[in-house]
């Protein structure tokens, strides 16, 4: 008699552990993440997604296709940065680096060469501020002197304090610093550089009938004459609304229907027309996408924003006479005060006084408008600040 055979059940496979993903698809993967503070958290999970989200070419990339978080407004020194406010998308973002702890102030800048404490923000771009010290008629001073200038990085409390441009340098395009009363300072895009921890700063001196633009690079530490023009016909008129498109530096000529241009590659003066109807109105130029120019302007304090896009910009003139009109607040008056990342930006003065100002964008592609934060003061001069998370912004300074 033949014993049964025994058959025991065949142990179940071990399940195979998944491959890991590559990191090139893995790349693929992260650069999806929309929101900049997602990626920053994702990039705690493991010391491979570190890596990856740390990487400066990943970082290129990811910059390329998401723009930096409006995260509030730097109104004057003193006043620090005003953060964005609940319920902006922003406001935790913008809490997060507001943070006492974290810093965010300019206490640790250096004292004027005029020895007392005075910076004033002028421009703030691409994470970096630029300041700036200038004695005005004061203190014996028969003149007024190009300011003292530097740049910082506020998130991580590090400054370069720029030199003095060269009296020679002044010499060679027969400047007197009393005899040019406006100088202008600004930060050029990073877009515009190689490297992206370098930066320039373009200074540009003004009187009635001539301009002169200085450069300074950080990669050589000196300053150079950009261009000159002697011949602006712009009858003693203001430059107002600064902006930046396509390699171009935008000015608006007050009561004038002209855009003054500066080309930053060419060093290139130029003038744009305006409509008839502008002369009254701010201008600010903006990139469209696609190559396209966008055209806001706005009569100071009125709630109407008027918008035209442009394929070329020769056509502005001729293009703008079929605008949109977008209504800002009612009860605020409003006024222009820049653009940056793909925002218009305006101060909202309250019509009930017993109201704070407050900070408004507008937002270039949607033309959504949202109050951003309170002010502290009533100023016409306020920088919007954009950012990513401390841990993917590089120290640049």
């Amino acid at each position: 008699m033949s014993l049964p055979i025994c058959r025991f059940p065949e142990a179940p496979a071990s399940p195979r552990r998944p491959a890991a993903l590559a990191d090139d698809l893995l790349e693929e993967i992260l650069l999806r993440v929309a929101c900049p503070a997602d990626l920053a958290r994702a990039s705690a999970a493991c010391a491979t997604f570190r890596r990856l989200v740390t990487d400066a070419t990943f970082l290129r990339r990811y910059r390329s296709l998401h723009p930096p978080l409006l995260l509030g407004f730097i109104e004057t020194v003193s006043s620090g940065f005003q953060p964005a406010e609940a319920p902006h998308p922003n406001a935790a973002a913008a809490r997060s680096i507001a943070c006492p702890a974290d810093g965010f102030s300019f206490d640790y800048l250096p004292p004027t060469r005029w020895n007392w404490n005075l910076w004033d923000a002028c421009d703030v771009r691409d994470g970096r501020v630029l300041l700036k010290s200038s004695p005005m008629c004061i203190m014996g001073y028969g003149g007024v002197n190009f300011p003292e200038l530097v740049v910082c990085d506020p998130l991580f409390r590090r400054y370069r304090l720029l030199p003095p441009i060269p009296d020679d340098l002044l010499a060679s395009v027969h400047v007197q610093q009393q005899n040019f009363p406006s100088f202008e300072a600004f930060l050029v895009p990073s877009g515009e550089e190689e490297d992206e921890t370098s930066f320039r700063v373009i200074g540009r001196a003004h009187r009635a009938i001539k301009s002169v633009v200085f450069v300074f690079s950080s990669g050589s530490g000196l300053w150079s004459v950009g261009t000159t023009w002697d011949d602006l016909n712009l009858g003693g008129s203001t430059l107002l609304c600064r902006c930046y498109a396509y390699g171009y530096i935008y000015w608006k000529v007050m009561r004038a229907n002209k855009l003054f241009k500066l080309d930053i590659n060419r060093m290139v003066f130029s003038v744009v027309d305006l409509p008839p109807h502008y002369d009254e109105r701010d201008v600010i130029i903006v990139e469209a996408g696609k190559g396209r120019v966008g055209v806001f302007s706005h009569i100071k304090f009125a709630t109407s924003v008027y918008h035209a896009t442009q394929e070329k910009e020769g056509e502005i003139a001729d293009g703008c006479q079929s605008e949109i009109i977008t209504h800002l607040p009612a009860s605020y008056d409003f006024c222009m005060v820049g653009a940056a990342e793909g925002y218009i930006c305006f101060v909202g003065f309250p019509k009930d006084r017993r109201v704070d100002a407050a900070s408004f964008s507008l937002q270039v592609k949607t033309l959504e408008i949202e109050m951003v934060c309170r002010m502290m003061f009533q100023s016409f001069y306020i920088h919007p600040y954009f950012g990513y998370p401390p841990s993917m912004s590089p120290r640049r300074i």
